[in-house]
């Protein structure tokens, strides 16, 4: 097959508002790690962004947030906008200044599938009663990106017609092409495009067919970055590593690929493996408020009894706030102490999404790190050895699929 146009092998891309330099390229797979330059300072790729979705990350103060080395979080375009509202927005000058933090954001539509049982969707955009007060209401292309505007993002997500990830035959087609359409005219709409960067979304389901199309499509239009959108909504794991290996094979090679709403670390260390850039969750912040750490070896309910005497950190060696020590010969916050506080005290909740956001933050760091070492393969190797025991029995089937695809055995003998 002639290499077309989006597989070129460029290494970056500039725009007045975005800079994308591939600093090195895995060897054996697909992995990259790269500067993605934004108006708002540097985002050094692979990296999880977390959700701030009313324009605060729950249980952490921007300041916080930012002490975690975070430089790239996400707001929600629909809650901005019903709440404060653009008229707010407008005065004080975005979203930036309204929640105190000087670094990137993103936005996009990502409630739009919750609403769907409350939706109608035509040509003209969603109609759908506000969960507020109840009253109709009228979703755009260009409302959406009037919106965004107003918010100040640096990173604008298109509106795209959304369904259910197992949706199949002509409504399927339909929200892919009609996705594509309102793309076009969301590029009509942003009034910033010196500033803010307009990504496309990458629909069609689990079928391969519609993606590739979709992916030639959205390549057409030269945006600066791409989201592969529509999944983590119930498909199964091997599904769904079809679909993203599928996409980063077609998309343009130079420019940033955002695989949206996908969190867990390892669908984020499988889909680094695959090409993927940027990933989106609420995931770490989420399962913090039920008690819940993120460790490299699993996750711990802190809420278990079996923690009431536990007195060591949240997860040895780690360097997060609350594991390490405050004081010479002292302790960092105790599992003990956790347990202790989650079922009753915000606090709790407060410390895990700490914990759970640093992990996150650090796994896509040593991702970066092994690709620039050209070291990828063993780190992927060593993360899923230590998240199960060493128990090659335990690892799941599809990472070990998806994985062999991109030239990693991960049960092969040494």
């Amino acid at each position: 097959m002639a290499t077309t146009a989006a597989q070129a092998a460029t290494t970056s891309t500039s725009t007045s508002a975005l800079t994308f330099d591939i600093v090195k390229k895995c060897s054996t797979t697909k992995a990259r790690a790269a500067n993605l330059t934004l108006p708002h300072g540097l985002v050094e790729t692979p990296m999880f962004m977390p959700v701030a979705t009313q324009a605060s990350l729950k249980g952490l103060t921007p300041e916080q947030l930012e002490d975690l080395g975070c430089k790239l979080c996400l707001n929600n375009t629909y809650h901005l906008g019903l709440k404060p509202g653009k008229d707010v927005l407008d005065a004080i000058g975005g979203a930036h200044k309204l929640q105190s933090w000087n670094r990137n954001i993103l936005t996009g539509m990502f409630q739009m599938v919750s609403l769907l049982k409350l939706a109608k969707i035509t040509e003209e955009g969603v109609r759908f009663l506000s969960p507020h007060d109840g009253s109709p209401m009228l979703l755009t292309p260009e409302h959406s990106i009037e919106i965004q505007n107003s918010i100040g993002s640096d990173i604008i997500m298109q509106l795209d017609d959304v369904v259910h990830t197992l949706t199949t035959g002509e409504r399927l087609e339909e929200a892919m092409y009609r996705s594509i359409r309102w793309l076009d005219r969301c590029v009509g709409a942003n009034k910033n495009p010196d500033r803010q960067n307009l990504f496309a979304i990458i629909q069609g389901g689990l079928d391969l067919n519609l993606r590739r199309i979709c992916c030639e499509e959205m390549a057409k239009r030269d945006t600066p970055g791409i989201a592969i959108g529509g999944l983590s909504g119930g498909e199964a794991k091997d599904a769904y590593c079809k679909v993203v290996n599928h996409c980063t094979d077609l998309l343009p090679k130079h420019k940033p690929i955002y695989c949206m709403g996908v969190g867990y670390a390892e669908d984020m260390v499988v889909s680094v493996a695959m090409g993927v850039d940027l990933f989106d969750c609420v995931y770490p912040t989420r399962t913090a408020r039920f008690g819940n750490a993120i460790t490299a070896k699993g996750v711990l309910n802190l809420r278990n009894n079996c923690y009431r005497t536990d007195f060591g950190p949240v997860e040895e060696g780690c360097k997060c706030p609350i594991c390490i020590p405050k004081y010479k010969g002292g302790m960092g916050i105790t599992r003990s102490l956790v347990h202790h506080l989650a079922a009753k005290e915000t606090s709790g909740a407060h410390l895990l999404t700490l914990h759970n956001v640093h992990y996150q933050l650090n796994l896509m760091r040593q991702a970066r790190d092994a690709i620039i070492k050209d070291e990828f393969p063993q780190f992927v190797k060593q993360f899923f050895a230590t998240l199960h025991g060493g128990d090659k029995s335990n690892y799941p089937e599809w990472a070990i699929e998806a994985l062999r695809a991109v030239n990693i055995d991960l049960i092969e003998e040494h």
